[in-house]
């Protein structure tokens, strides 16, 4: 069975950072390119950044560029989002996904609520 558990979310001051992890079973995962979503209260989807397989390639959304890095351990079969100088505007649900030929899959997902 295909999994993604998203884990590393919680509360955090403005200024502040986190990482998130995306844990992968039943796939092969080094072989997957794969992405960081995210979707605030009330609004929808918004994608956030992405890394092919052997994670030499990685791409941000201009809303996250320079604050966020996104990694992967192929080894681990886990995907990382380091979120620094977080913003009110990054709370949100975040959520890994990948493409597999019958549609994308995606995590559970894990809250992020920036808050003084």
């Amino acid at each position: 069975e295909v999994q993604l558990v998203e884990s590393g979310g919680g509360l955090v001051q403005p200024g502040g950072s986190l990482r998130l992890s995306c844990a992968a079973s039943g796939f092969t995962f080094s072989g997957m390119t794969m992405t960081w979503v995210r979707q605030a209260p009330g609004k929808g989807l918004e994608w956030v950044s992405g890394i092919n397989s052997g994670g030499g390639s990685t791409t941000y959304a201009d809303s996250v560029k320079g604050r966020y890095t996104i990694s992967r351990d192929n080894a681990k079969n886990t995907l990382y989002l380091q979120m620094n100088s977080l913003k009110p505007e990054d709370t949100a649900v975040y959520s890994c996904a990948t493409d597999f030929n019958w549609g994308t899959t995606w995590g559970q997902g894990t809250r992020v609520v920036v808050s003084s």
